[in-house]
């Protein structure tokens, strides 16, 4: 399981981690998922549409309040398959995913 995360993700340096990751914009319910095994991206969902930068803030602040710490996104501003940086250590991120897996498939999200 953790195997998949890690497939999406790259430590660069002691406290801070590149994630990619692919948005779906205008969902129903915002939430992070698992990674896609074929784009080998994490899935993020956000309720607001891709229109000036509105789902871009969205991602930021729904993986913010999910990490924690401060999130940017580095590339990919105008498409689905952004990749973020997250001001947290590659072990500490994994474990918010890894756990965040497990309580979605505990609760039949996942």
């Amino acid at each position: 399981m953790t195997a998949d995360f890690f497939a999406a993700m790259r430590s660069v340096g002691d406290n801070a981690t590149e994630i990619d990751i692919m948005v779906t914009p205008n969902a129903k319910t915002a939430s992070v998922g698992s990674v896609d095994p074929w784009r080998k991206r994490l899935i993020v969902k956000v309720q607001d549409l891709p229109l000036e930068g509105k789902a871009n803030n969205a991602v930021e602040i729904l993986l913010k309040n999910f990490f924690g710490v401060p999130v940017e996104i580095l590339k990919g501003h105008t498409d689905r398959h952004k990749t973020v940086l997250v001001h947290q250590g590659i072990e500490g991120v994994a474990a918010l995913l890894v756990e965040n897996e497990r309580l979605n498939r505990r609760s039949g999200k996942g």
